[in-house]
């Protein structure tokens, strides 16, 4: 049986640490908490790091036609 990208999203990926890479080259790891059909995406305890600077964001909606890819987070 064929499965669904964001049913292969919802079981592997969600309440879990991801790592969100986004258009420009900018990279956000978060913990998943929600997405939608337009990969509009809920994270939590976001951080992002900026010439070797680690910048925490909190809470995070980030726009679906931003993300590149989301992977799961080797920590």
């Amino acid at each position: 049986m064929t499965k669904r990208p964001l049913e292969i999203l919802d079981k592997a990926l969600n309440q879990k640490p991801v790592i969100v890479s986004l258009k420009g080259g900018r990279e956000i790891r978060g913990i998943l908490q929600g997405y939608d059909v337009h990969m509009n995406l809920v994270l939590e305890n976001a951080e992002e790091e900026i010439d070797g600077v680690t910048q925490k964001a909190g809470t995070l909606i980030v726009r679906g036609d931003n993300v590149i890819y989301i992977s799961p987070s080797v920590e």
